[in-house]
């Protein structure tokens, strides 16, 4: 049996599951709609035969991996890619068309995944958290989406912002220990994943598969030296920018805003946002 998981809300509640059907010859599909179903009751059905194929963007993934973090699947579970950004896919895919086409198994990517704290929230990350500019994207766009189902310009949105209508936090930046602080923040990301929000490589160097994650402050400089960077972090240039950008490998970050300014987990938004905890598995006390 082929176990098709699918969000109708993803990409804008474009995710429409007759057209990904469309044209499949299998009969032994089951779609089963991730809003109205506890996948924890799927999972104890599931045998070697079968296939878990999971439709929709990163926040679908991320909730996914946080619902059945721990359990041992005997199947293979695979990704159609169908959401908003699809950063989960674009990292773990080299030759992204001619893989999607083999439906990489994503099991190993299950496992190992960091834990966030936000706002009484408790969960699993795939990608990474943006606080700061990336998170005021999300909630704009979610803004956006209440009045209108048309695709959303996350650039165009992210420009805006960066131009004139951001407002800069000092940030308290803690990773294993040790405390670094910061004057006009635009991002205090932690990424396990080298991308979000749509293609920008937040973080280049970071591999998925290590025991740690990477943080990335972006902080400092005008409006107009953001704006001048900021189209490099599509291709991670936005590092060689040592004056404006740090990076920190750790398995530990607890970042501490001035103001309150939103934050978005996997493409998820989080309003209003003072601080933020972030850890590997086994490190929830460290430094307490």
């Amino acid at each position: 049996m082929i176990y098709l998981l699918y969000n109708p809300k993803s990409n804008n509640e474009h995710n429409d599951i007759n057209i990904i059907l469309k044209g499949k010859s299998e009969t032994n599909v089951t779609s089963i709609s991730l809003l109205d179903h506890d996948v924890k009751e799927l999972l104890p059905k599931l045998t070697e035969s079968d296939k878990v194929l999971l439709c929709g963007g990163d926040g679908t993934i991320s909730r996914f991996a946080t619902n059945c973090y721990g359990y041992e699947f005997k199947c293979p579970v695979c990704v159609l890619k169908s959401g908003t950004g699809n950063d989960f896919v674009r990292d773990i895919n080299e030759n992204e068309t001619s893989k999607i086409e083999k439906l990489t198994d994503i099991r190993p990517y299950l496992k190992n995944l960091p834990t966030v704290e936000v706002k009484g929230i408790k969960c699993k990350f795939i990608n990474g958290i943006g606080f700061g500019l990336d998170g005021e994207v999300c909630r704009i766009a979610d803004e956006q989406k209440q009045i209108s189902k048309k695709k959303i310009n996350y650039t165009a949105i992210a420009l805006k912002l960066l131009a004139k209508l951001y407002k800069f936090p000092n940030a308290k930046v803690t990773v294993d220990g040790v405390t670094r602080e910061y004057k006009k923040v635009w991002l205090a990301s932690a990424m396990k994943g080298r991308y979000y929000g749509g293609g920008m490589m937040v973080s280049p160097t970071q591999n998925r598969d290590s025991d740690v994650f990477s943080v990335m402050v972006f902080h400092g400089g005008t409006r107009l030296k953001a704006l001048s960077i900021f189209p490099s972090i599509y291709k991670g240039g936005h590092v060689k920018h040592k004056e404006m950008v740090d990076i920190f490998k750790g398995k530990h970050v607890k970042v501490e805003f001035d103001i309150p300014t939103a934050l978005q987990i996997d493409g998820e938004t989080v309003k209003d946002v003072l601080t933020y905890t972030a850890y590997m598995d086994g490190y929830e006390n460290f430094g307490n």
